[in-house]
């Protein structure tokens, strides 16, 4: 069942990929309001959801669909999907090619299904729980470093918690010999963590819709993942820190040390 769900995600962020490119190409005409502090929102991220809902509903009706534009739709299948439809909006709207769609599968309290599509470098990381993860259908793996001083560390920042929380741990990693690397897209992030291009990833909250893809195949790829209740993650999101085996107990221990206490947010 997973694998099906799994090649139906797939699909389905290839094709609002294709979407999101169309605007992207044409940001000139694009209506852009924003949310909040360093949150924007366009017509592309509400249009592709839209598509991405109307896709949904079509194949799976009984299924939830939480999303970041139009918020939950329950359903009585015990399925709930999570999408982002453009992960890395500052990014789209300046026109810097790194964003992506997400989309991923939840059933009974576990993160089943996990795909991460980036619609410009024509990449697709994707999992199923149990299966392994894969870019573009061949095998990842997470990253075989023992140190903070051999690969880089993807930081977030969400604008929500703590402004301290990102420079804390920036100044951490400094510390101890590590590098830090940030391009604006936690999806994207997440998922070159799972490939072994980042040694790690650490960000003091995320939404469900920009994580739990990205948990998912980091977690298939053999990296390390910091334990969520994903029930609560859908409404209230989550600490994330993910990395390779050698590295995780150090990117934990300085998320400890670096984060105020997590609250909902």
């Amino acid at each position: 069942m997973s694998i099906d769900r799994l090649e139906f995600a797939v699909a389905l962020a290839e094709k609002a990929g294709e979407l999101g490119l169309d605007y992207f190409h044409k940001l000139d005409t694009l209506t852009i309001t924003q949310k909040g502090h360093q949150d924007l929102v366009s017509e592309a991220d509400r249009n592709v959801e839209t598509l991405i809902r109307a896709e949904l509903a079509k194949s799976y009706p009984d299924d939830g669909i939480l999303g970041e534009e139009h918020g939950m739709e329950e359903g009585s299948s015990g399925y709930t999907w999570v999408t982002d439809p453009i992960d890395g909006t500052a990014n789209f709207v300046a026109g810097i090619p790194q964003w992506c769609v997400i989309i991923s599968c939840v059933h009974q309290g576990q993160v089943i299904v996990g795909v991460i599509h980036d619609p410009v470098s024509k990449e697709t990381f994707k999992a199923a729980a149990g299966h392994g993860a894969f870019l573009n259908g061949k095998p990842i793996r997470a990253s075989d470093s023992e140190s903070l001083s051999h690969g880089s560390v993807g930081v977030g920042f969400n604008g929500r918690t703590a402004v301290t929380d990102a420079v804390n741990v920036v100044g951490a990693l400094v510390s101890k010999g590590g590098v830090f690397f940030r391009n604006a897209s936690g999806g994207l992030m997440l998922a070159y963590a799972a490939s072994g291009r980042l040694i790690g990833y650490v960000e003091s909250h995320m939404n469900a819709w920009d994580c739990l893809a990205g948990m998912l195949i980091t977690k298939e790829a053999g990296g390390e993942v910091l334990e969520q209740d994903i029930n609560q993650s859908l409404y209230n999101g989550a600490r994330v820190v993910v990395g390779a085996p050698g590295v995780f107990a150090d990117l934990k221990e300085i998320a400890e040390s670096s984060f105020a206490p997590f609250e909902a947010a």
